[in-house]
């Protein structure tokens, strides 16, 4: 079973730094395509596995039951959309809360494949919102940080009373 960093842990504000991809990186991708898919997550960052490590994970079906992951290597956001949409989003993290986050509706990433290449592709709708979310954790924004002081205050209070910060 995959253990999750959890809120608060300081490794969920590290910033990871671009760097070549080597086999050790690879293998943080593979244990990250792992993790992601024993819980059937829409996306995650290396950092939810406690590595700090310039990748992410989404999958590419977020809205059918198959997952079907990409794996995101030194990814970067180079535009979006200036329409957005609010959407629920939560965290591995931080299990059992969720909050409304406002996020365009869609976005191009650069980002290496296995192989090295530096591809762009424009994610729209859910997977966009996958994306920005877990290439944010990657850059060590913590989806919290998008809610007002109230709100993510009542999210930490009530992840507390859920007892599920150890």
């Amino acid at each position: 079973m995959a253990e999750f960093v959890r809120y608060p842990d300081p490794r969920l504000t590290a910033k990871a730094v671009p760097r070549s991809i080597d086999a050790a990186l690879r293998g943080t991708a593979e244990r990250l395509v792992a993790a992601a898919s024993e819980v059937q997550a829409y996306g995650l960052a290396a950092a939810h596995i406690g590595e700090i490590e310039p990748l992410v994970v989404i999958s590419v079906a977020a809205e059918t039951a198959q997952r079907d992951y990409q794996v995101l290597f030194n990814p970067e956001i180079i535009a979006a959309a200036e329409s957005s949409q609010a959407g629920p989003e939560g965290s591995v993290s931080m299990p059992g809360i969720e909050a409304p986050i406002e996020r365009p509706v869609w976005v191009d990433v650069a980002y290496d494949t296995v192989d090295g290449e530096r591809i762009t592709t424009r994610f729209e709708g859910f997977v966009a919102r996958c994306a920005l979310h877990e290439i944010e954790q990657m850059n060590g924004i913590f989806f919290l940080s998008r809610l007002s002081r109230l709100k993510r205050d009542t999210a930490i209070r009530k992840f507390q009373k859920l007892g599920r910060t150890q």
